[in-house]
């Protein structure tokens, strides 16, 4: 398609589809009371983030002709193995999530996705998995409260 239209980039798409999902967003998310800075309704985290994707994809799509011909020589295969890993890592944040707690799950998310990358050693993958899981544990365990048990077995 882009021989018709050369205008029509990888970048357009991705910066329209950004729009697209920060309407919707803003939209449903305006259904909800706002509420005010200092006691944020339901409604008003749905709508910051809504229009900052809308934001971002006009950016995104804005820059759509800047790599016209870096975009040309791009992609020379799959990276089958990145796509993996960072599908995988989420996929077992749920199902560690759900049996052995916080900690394993965090650790095991960041550890697999980070392996997506050819470049990442096991030892860097293993310091970001425990960078990131202390700081998610600190951050969302202690912090925010969040009801999730840090460690446990067998499920709850």
């Amino acid at each position: 398609m882009h021989k018709l239209f050369p205008w029509w980039k990888r970048d357009y798409y991705a910066g329209a589809l950004m729009i697209l999902l920060g309407l919707i967003t803003a939209h449903e998310g305006s259904n909800y009371p706002l509420g005010t800075l200092n006691q944020m309704g339901p409604g008003y985290f749905p709508v910051a983030l809504g229009i900052l994707l809308m934001i971002l994809g006009g950016l995104i799509a804005a820059t759509a002709t800047a790599g016209a011909d870096a975009e040309e020589a791009a992609l020379p295969h799959a990276e089958w193995r990145g796509w993996a890993c960072i599908i995988g890592g989420p996929v077992l944040f749920i199902l560690l999530g759900r049996t052995t707690g916080m900690l394993p799950a965090t650790f095991a998310c960041v550890f697999v996705a980070a392996l997506g990358d050819r470049e990442t050693t096991l030892k860097s993958a293993l310091i970001l998995a425990a960078s990131v899981t202390v700081f998610g544990v600190i951050l969302f365990h202690y912090l925010l409260k969040l009801p999730m048990p840090v460690v446990t077995w067998g499920g709850t």
